[in-house]
C-alpha cells in the first residue's frame, strides 16, 4: 500500500451514467470559469478560493489515490470530494471576515482553523494524485522547514513559526494557496488551454499533421521531420511535453519504425520536438503567463521575445535531424502525402481563430480575453464547414475535457502556491541567492551554469509551470543581483524549466515516449537532449545578447538573427559530425568556436565568426560532389 501511495493516481474509467455526470459537472465548472473571467471582475481571493475547491471537488472524483485505484468511486474519495466543496463554501460565505482579520494578529476561530487545515490537507493530496511524490515531498520540505527551521542554524535559520502562523500565510492570503500560480491557472491558462481542446477536438490536431506531411513528408526523413514540426504546432496548444508525446507520438513513432529508423531515434525525435513546444508561441503553456506576472513584463513582449528562440530551437532539432537521415540515408514517408488542395479544403477553417488570437495580442488586449476570443473563433470556424461542425454534446464535452485536463496543473500550481508562500514568509528565497552567489563567487557565467543546473534539478519530474515557480522564487534574486536584465534572465530559467521534461534521470517525456517506442527511457532521453543541444545553449546566448529576443536597436537585432541562425546550424553539423561527408575533429572544433563567436554582442567579432561559418558550410557544400563521385566510382 505505501508504495503505491508515493505514485500518481490514475484516472478512473468511470461507468458510461458516472461518467457523463461527471463530464456534465466539469462543462459547469468550466462554464463558471468563462463567466467569472470574462463577464464580471472577480476578487482574486473569491476566484482562488472557489476555482480550488471546485476543482478538487471533480479531482478526487475523477482521479483515484494510486495507479491501481478500481474504477469505482470509494467512499473516502467521495468523503473528500464533498469536503472540498464544503470548504469551497465555507471559504465563499466567510469571505468578508476572512478580507477583514488582520493576519498573524487575530486568533482563528474554531470553524477557521479546522477548515484551513482541511484545504492544506486536500492540496497535499490533490498534488499527489495528480504530479508524484516529486513535488508533495518538496511542498512537504518547505513544510516542515516552515514550522522547524528556527532550529537551523543561520543563515538559513528563522524565527519560531507555529502552526496557526503557517496556516494563516499559506491559507488565509493571497500569498499562499491562493497566489500567482493559481490565479493564473484559473484565469487564461484555463481559457488557453479550453482554446487547444476545442481546436483540436475539432479537428486541428489532423490539419497540423497534414501541414507538416505536406511540407516534409516526401524529403529524407520525412517521417522524422514531420514529428518537429506537427509536435512543434500541437505543443504551442498544450503546453506539456508529456501530453504532446503521446498525441502525437502515437501516431509519429510507430510510422517511423515501420519504416526501419530505430526506436531510440524515433522517441528521441518526438521527445525534442514535444519538448520545445511549451516554448513556442503564441501560447508557450502556463509558464508564461505566469512569467508575466512575476516580471510584470507585459505577455505580448514575452511573445514576441519567445518567438525567435523557439525558432532556432526547432531549427536545430530539424537540421540535426535533416543531417543524421542523410548520414543514415533514411527513406521519405510511405504511403499518400496530402496535397495542398485536400489538406486546405477543410482545413482553412482552423486558420481562423489562430489569426483571431494573434490579432487580439497585437491590438493589445489582455491574455485573459485573448483566450476568450480563440475559444468563440474556434466553436464559430468549425461550424462553417459540415466536416468540422460540433454537435452540442462535443461542445459539452470540449468543456468538461477541458477542466479535466486541467486537474495536473491545477494540483501543481496549488502546491507550487504553498512553496512560494513559505519562501516568502521565512526569506528563504533571498538566502537560496546569497548561497547560489557564493558558490559561483559572483561570477555571471559561473552563477548562469549554477542557475541551469539547478533549475533543471527542481523540474526533474515536476510540471513546467511549478518547475518555472520554484526556479523564479529560489534562482531568480540571484540572476537579478548581479544585474541580469529581467526578461532575458526569466526566459533563461523558464527554458531550463522546460528541458527538465526530456533530462535523465527523470525524463518524463522520455518516459512516455519509451511506452509508445517500446524503448528504454534512458536510452530515448540521452539521445533527445543530443537533439535538443541547441535548446541547452540558446539560454546562454540570449543572455549574452539578447539581440536574440529583439531587444536591442533594429541593426543590432538583425546581426543578432543572423548569427544566431548560423550559429545554430553550425552546432547541428559539429554534434552530427557529418553534412554529406564525415567532418574532421578540427573542422567540428571551429564550428563550435565560430559559433559561439556569432551570437557575440561585438559585431565586428560576430561579423568574422558568420563569415567563418559560411566558409566552412561552403567547403563542405562543394566537395560533395568529389564525395558522390568516389562512391560511384
Amino acid at each position: 500500500m505505501i508504495p503505491s501511495l508515493t505514485e500518481t493516481g490514475r484516472r478512473r474509467n468511470l461507468a458510461p451514467v458516472l461518467s457523463k455526470a461527471v463530464v456534465i459537472l466539469a462543462a459547469a465548472f468550466a462554464l463558471w470559469v468563462i463567466y467569472a473571467n470574462l463577464f464580471v471582475i472577480s476578487d482574486p481571493l473569491i476566484l482562488g478560493i472557489l476555482f480550488i475547491s471546485g476543482i478538487f471537488t471533480i479531482l478526487f472524483l475523477a482521479i483515484g489515490a494510486t495507479s491501481r485505484a478500481p474504477d469505482d468511486i470509494p467512499f473516502y474519495d467521495w468523503v473528500l470530494s464533498a469536503l472540498s466543496l464544503a470548504c469551497g463554501v465555507y471559504f465563499f460565505m466567510s469571505a468578508d471576515a476572512i478580507a477583514n482579520r488582520i493576519s498573524l494578529l487575530d486568533a482563528f476561530t474554531p470553524d477557521q482553523l479546522f477548515f484551513g487545515s482541511s484545504l492544506l490537507f486536500l492540496t497535499l493530496e490533490a498534488t499527489r494524485r495528480t504530479t508524484g511524490l516529486g513535488l508533495t515531498g518538496v511542498v512537504m520540505l518547505f513544510l516542515i522547514y516552515n514550522l522547524f527551521g528556527y532550529l537551523l542554524p543561520p543563515p538559513f535559520g528563522h524565527r519560531v513559526s507555529e502552526f496557526s502562523y503557517v496556516l494563516d500565510i499559506l491559507v488565509f492570503t493571497t500569498d499562499g494557496l491562493f497566489g500567482v500560480p493559481i490565479q493564473v491557472v484559473a484565469s487564461y491558462v484555463f481559457l488557453f488551454v479550453m482554446f487547444g481542446t476545442f481546436l483540436s477536438k475539432a479537428g486541428g490536431g489532423d490539419f497540423f499533421f497534414n501541414v507538416a506531411s505536406l511540407v516534409t513528408g516526401r524529403s529524407r526523413g520525412g517521417p522524422a521531420k514531420i514529428a518537429v514540426i506537427s509536435s512543434g504546432l500541437y505543443g504551442t496548444m498544450s503546453g506539456s511535453p508529456t501530453s504532446d508525446v503521446v498525441a502525437t507520438g502515437s501516431i509519429t513513432i510507430p510510422v517511423m519504425k515501420r519504416l526501419g529508423y530505430s526506436a531510440r531515434f524515433a522517441g528521441a525525435v518526438e521527445v525534442a520536438a514535444s519538448t520545445g513546444g511549451s516554448a513556442m508561441p503564441p501560447i508557450m503553456g502556463s509558464a508564461a503567463f505566469i512569467m508575466a506576472e512575476y516580471s510584470g513584463i507585459s505577455y505580448n513582449e514575452i511573445v514576441l521575445a519567445a518567438l525567435l528562440p523557439a525558432l532556432l530551437y526547432y531549427g536545430g532539432v530539424f537540421a540535426q535531424v535533416h543531417l543524421r537521415a542523410v548520414r543514415l540515408d533514411l527513406r521519405p514517408s510511405e504511403g499518400e502525402i496530402p496535397t495542398v488542395a485536400e489538406t486546405f479544403k477543410t482545413g482553412w477553417v482552423f486558420l481562423l481563430p489562430i489569426l483571431g488570437i494573434v490579432l487580439a495580442l497585437l491590438l493589445g488586449y489582455s491574455p485573459t480575453f485573448t483566450a476568450g476570443v480563440g475559444v468563440v473563433a474556434t466553436i464559430l470556424a468549425s461550424m462553417i464547414l459540415k466536416q468540422t461542425r460540433m454537435s452540442l454534446w462535443q461542445i459539452v464535452e470540449g468543456l468538461g475535457t477541458t477542466t479535466l485536463q486541467i486537474l495536473p496543473v491545477a494540483g501543481a500550481c496549488a502546491a507550487a502556491g504553498l512553496v512560494i508562500g513559505g519562501l516568502s514568509m521565512t526569506g528563504l528565497g533571498m538566502k537560496a541567492a546569497s548561497v547560489i552567489l557564493e558558490l559561483s563567487n559572483a561570477q555571471p557565467i559561473l552563477t548562469l551554469v549554477i542557475s541551469a543546473a539547478v533549475t533543471i534539478i527542481l523540474g526533474l519530474g515536476m510540471p513546467t509551470p511549478s518547475a518555472y515557480i520554484l526556479a523564479a522564487v529560489l534562482v531568480g534574486p540571484a540572476l537579478a543581483k548581479l544585474g541580469f536584465p529581467t526578461l532575458p534572465s526569466q526566459m533563461f530559467l523558464l527554458y531550463y524549466a522546460i528541458l527538465s521534461a526530456l533530462t535523465p534521470p527523470i525524463a518524463v517525456a522520455a518516459i512516455a515516449a519509451s511506452a509508445i517506442a517500446d524503448e528504454d527511457p534512458f536510452k530515448i532521453a540521452f539521445s533527445a537532449v543530443r537533439l535538443a543541444v541547441v535548446g541547452f545553449l540558446l539560454p546562454f546566448a540570449f543572455v549574452w545578447n539578447p539581440g536574440i529576443l529583439l531587444a536591442l536597436d533594429p541593426l543590432m537585432n538583425t546581426l543578432a538573427i543572423v548569427g544566431a541562425a548560423m550559429a545554430t546550424g553550425a552546432i547541428a553539423i559539429s554534434v552530427e559530425g557529418s553534412m554529406g561527408r564525415d567532418l574532421s575533429t578540427l573542422e567540428r572544433l571551429l564550428l563550435t568556436l565560430a559559433a559561439v563567436g556569432a551570437v557575440c554582442p561585438y559585431p565586428i567579432i560576430a561579423l568574422v565568426s558568420i563569415l567563418l561559418i559560411a566558409a566552412l558550410i561552403g567547403r563542405q557544400l562543394m566537395s560533395l560532389p568529389r564525395e558522390a563521385e568516389k562512391k560511384s566510382a
